[in-house]
């Protein structure tokens, strides 16, 4: 009898999960893409960086955003985590670094690296954030403006080819990346009339407030990432598989 392929539901906006997708695929994985977000690009009036000390970017989509907003590219940008780097870089932007973990790890990277008397510094948003790095900073004493750049809009619906992957059982893991769109699947499951089907599939979320919104449903089990970053992700996931002796 042939081996049961293993598939993993991805809940990443769909930019993000081609990658993710991909680094599934090595490990056997066959990735199952539900965008439970999908990203809206806002034009600006105006993004003016004369001035500008550095650019935080908390997220992909951020630098992104950026990225068609201006031309400039030698700016200092501060990045969330590698992904967010790694998606500055791949736009053109030189002068990059990243806190390699979550807005409490770039506010202390920004501390370390700047001063305030240095001048203004300008956070890349959406119309939903995680955290309130401004807040943090301007108790510093920084000058920090937030421009969102983009909106992150629900899914309406859980997609037909999801559903029927949830009702057959043949979705082993799933895979959370924000508290939000934890609570969007919680809540697009509830309507579908799927939710009981979560207790074959193993989650795994970045973070523990992405973990506490999947709590109100029953699942096979939960895990979570010992560092908010997409490497560390994988890795808890490597440890399930390894437990399974598929390592």
């Amino acid at each position: 009898m042939a081996e049961r392929v293993l598939r993993a539901l991805v809940t990443r906006p769909r930019e993000e999960s081609e990658a993710l997708a991909s680094a599934l695929g090595v490990r056997g994985i066959e990735a199952v893409i539900e965008p439970l977000m999908q990203v809206h690009y806002l034009a600006p009036t105006a993004l003016d960086l004369r001035g500008v000390q550095a650019v935080l970017c908390t997220s992909a989509n951020g630098v992104r955003a950026l990225a068609q907003a201006t031309d400039e590219r030698e700016v200092p940008l501060l990045a969330v985590g590698d992904a967010t780097a790694v998606r500055a870089h791949s736009e053109g932007f030189t002068m990059v670094e990243s806190a390699g973990g979550d807005v409490g790890d770039l506010a202390r990277l920004v501390a370390a690296r700047l001063r305030p008397r240095d001048g203004p510094l300008l956070h890349i948003a959406g119309n939903v954030v995680a955290g309130d790095i401004g807040a943090a900073l301007r108790e510093q004493g920084f000058a920090v403006e937030r421009r969102v750049l983009y909106e992150a809009r629900p899914a309406a619906a859980l997609s037909s080819t999801t559903i029927e992957a949830l009702r057959t059982g043949s979705i082993g893991f799933a895979l959370f990346y924000s508290p939000r769109t934890a609570a969007i699947f919680a809540e697009l499951a509830a309507i579908a009339a799927v939710a009981e089907c979560c207790a074959t599939i193993m989650a795994v979320s970045i973070s523990r407030p992405t973990d506490a919104g999947l709590a109100g449903l029953r699942w096979f089990d939960r895990r979570v990432a010992e560092r908010p970053n997409q490497s560390s992700l994988l890795e808890a996931l490597d440890r399930v598989l390894s437990e399974r002796g598929r390592g």
